[in-house]
């Protein structure tokens, strides 16, 4: 029996539960655990892209939060209402200032948007190895970044995009959230991404079996560029407001923090890093306003949080560059082989 028709069952029970927990979330969880939800969701978007671009293939990317505000521009422009748009953005062109579109194509369209992108940048950047793909795609970011700031008939530049409609639920985004982690599992477990694999572990033996390594990094790259412009447009529509600060050094810190510390190359992994970098994140931010806990009182120390989270990433880097799983997978039939072990029995 083949490892996916193995999985099954156990994977489709395991959606069952999540969609049961984000049904509980949303009926009686309140706003602000809803919102965290959220972000769960499409830090999951963005980190397990992510991981095919950097984990399947050995080529460290730092320029992929700019697929992620590529997508967060377009998908908003693409969705703003046009009175709106006649107010904030004057100086649209005719086939964008009449236009508004609902949320799931405006959707599809940025992440085609930032694939296609993707694919023009990767066609050079692919053939890079080591440290230069890294400072490579950090370029990319960069410009990204002066443009968003200096196009101001289209993104108003270093002003804030705001009025964006708030069409991102639970939902939505943890739909997206499966959507991506089905995909990127099933590459990891095709031809296509054993290919990737052994492209990545040696390159030279790769090319000696006949493997295409640019070609199959390139695809690697753009469907990971499609998914991170996705959940960019979902965060855009969950915030509603921001700048093109907001896509910055801060955020791409923020994602290969989950990626590393839920381990390169590992799907389970980095839902997990997700998990325990949000809570941890969350948890941070509410003490660093300040606490009084009997005799101890604590002051506020803004900032703090981000203090803490590079000092645990580089703790990490130290003791355990693998991550939590490294790059080994979570394997559900072991769980049930024993529970079917225990019912026999």
């Amino acid at each position: 029996m083949s490892y996916r028709r193995s999985v099954v069952p156990s994977s489709l029970l395991l959606i069952a539960l999540l969609f049961l927990v984000v049904s509980l979330v949303h009926l009686w969880g309140g706003y602000y655990f809803e919102r965290i939800v959220i972000g769960l969701g499409i830090n999951i978007i963005l980190v397990v892209s992510l991981n095919l671009a950097n984990g399947f293939t050995g080529l460290f990317s730092l320029g992929h939060v700019g697929f992620m505000a590529i997508g967060a521009y377009a998908a908003s422009i693409l969705t703003l209402p046009v009175p709106l748009k006649a107010s904030n953005l004057p100086n649209l062109p005719s086939f964008l200032s009449n236009v508004q579109l609902p949320f799931l194509p405006a959707t599809l369209i940025c992440g085609i948007i930032a694939a296609g992108i993707a694919f023009i940048i990767g066609i050079s950047l692919m053939r890079l190895t080591g440290p230069y793909i890294s400072v490579a795609t950090m370029g990319f970011l960069v410009i990204v970044q002066v443009v968003l700031t200096n196009w101001d008939s289209m993104t108003r530049g270093a002003r804030t995009f705001s009025g964006v409609p708030e069409y991102t639920n639970v939902w939505n985004s943890w739909v997206w959230a499966i959507i991506t982690i089905y995909v990127v599992v099933s590459i990891k477990y095709s031809s296509f991404g054993r290919k990737m694999m052994a492209a990545r572990d040696n390159e030279i033996a790769a090319r000696s079996l006949g493997i295409h390594v640019v070609r199959s990094r390139l695809l690697a790259f753009c469907i990971s560029a499609f998914f991170t412009g996705v959940a960019g447009a979902l965060w855009a529509h969950f915030i509603t407001a921001f700048s093109p600060k907001s896509f910055y050094f801060s955020q791409t810190f923020s994602v290969i923090t989950m990626l590393v510390i839920g381990g390169l190359g590992s799907v389970s992994g980095s839902v997990a890093g997700v998990f325990l970098i949000t809570i941890v994140s969350e948890f941070l931010r509410n003490i660093e306003r300040g606490f009084t806990l009997g005799p101890i009182t604590m002051p506020a120390i803004y900032g703090s949080s981000q203090v803490i989270l590079a000092i645990l990433f580089v703790l990490f880097i130290v003791f355990r560059p693998r991550g939590i799983a490294g790059e080994t997978e979570l394997d559900l039939r072991k769980f049930f082989s024993k529970k079917e072990k225990e019912v026999v029995e």
